[in-house]
């Protein structure tokens, strides 16, 4: 399944983000693919408010996993492999058992986490000149 969205504003994250959500209501895990600055922290903040997170959210470039609550008890969580070098060093944090754990993963820089990653919805953002924002979506 192929769709293509545009985000035209940041102001229309939110909707964005509560689109995907539902046209992918079972879906737990979300890749995040584009260039820095393409909008995928932005992105993901409204996912998390979509989703009932009341936590300030924000990239975990340094510590690699951020974990919220949402107001239903329920956890969620988001990714930043920016950093990582190498897959093995997934294991050192526990990423499958996270991706596992039924709750939602929201993954920056999935790429070095390709082999991990079944049962995804790959969202890819690519900036155009005037700043729009084309998000296509595929499911794996």
């Amino acid at each position: 399944m192929l769709a293509t969205i545009l985000l035209r504003r940041p102001s229309e994250a939110e909707e964005i983000a509560r689109l995907i959500l539902q046209s992918h209501a079972g879906s737990r895990v979300f890749a995040l693919h584009g260039d820095l600055g393409a909008g995928k922290t932005t992105l993901i903040k409204a996912f998390c408010k979509v989703l009932g997170v009341t936590d300030r959210t924000s990239s975990p470039s340094f510590a690699i996993v951020n974990e919220y609550q949402r107001d239903n008890g329920e956890v969620l969580y988001h990714f930043d492999l920016y950093r990582l070098k190498a897959s093995e060093e997934l294991e050192g944090i526990g990423f499958n058992e996270y991706l596992d754990s039924g709750a939602y993963c929201f993954i920056e820089w999935p790429e070095l986490a390709a082999e991990s990653l079944r049962e995804v919805v790959h969202v890819r953002l690519e900036v155009a000149d005037n700043g729009t924002r084309t998000i296509r979506l595929e499911r794996t």
